[in-house]
């Protein structure tokens, strides 16, 4: 343990325990995608460590797609007419900031 490390577990754990409560409300993803995310990322750290410009270069080709995906999404989700709670909650955010999202993700693409 080092030093300069904090002593208190109580805040830490009240921390975890809300993001694990805002999680488990929010929609789920298919288990294959998240697996899927999760190698994503794992590999693209460890190019990041090795070849950095081709990590550069597959995070740009991300970006590109998932661009695109979060605007048709925030469009169709506009479209269902849903509250801001209702998207809040299913994205792991507070209501009033819901809507600033769609409209984010709408206007990327």
């Amino acid at each position: 343990m080092s030093p300069y490390e904090p002593l208190i577990d109580g805040p830490e754990d009240d921390w975890a325990e809300h993001i694990e409560d805002v999680e488990s409300r929010t929609v789920p993803l298919p288990a294959e995608l998240a697996t899927l995310l999760q190698r994503v990322q794992d590999r693209l750290l460890d190019l990041a460590a090795d070849v950095p410009l081709a990590a550069l270069r597959a995070v740009a080709a991300l970006e590109r797609a998932t661009k695109r995906a979060a605007g048709i999404a925030a469009c169709n989700a506009k479209d269902d007419e849903l509250s801001d709670e209702v998207i809040g909650t299913a994205l792991g955010l507070a209501a009033d900031k819901a809507g600033s999202r769609l409209i984010h993700y709408a206007l990327r693409h």
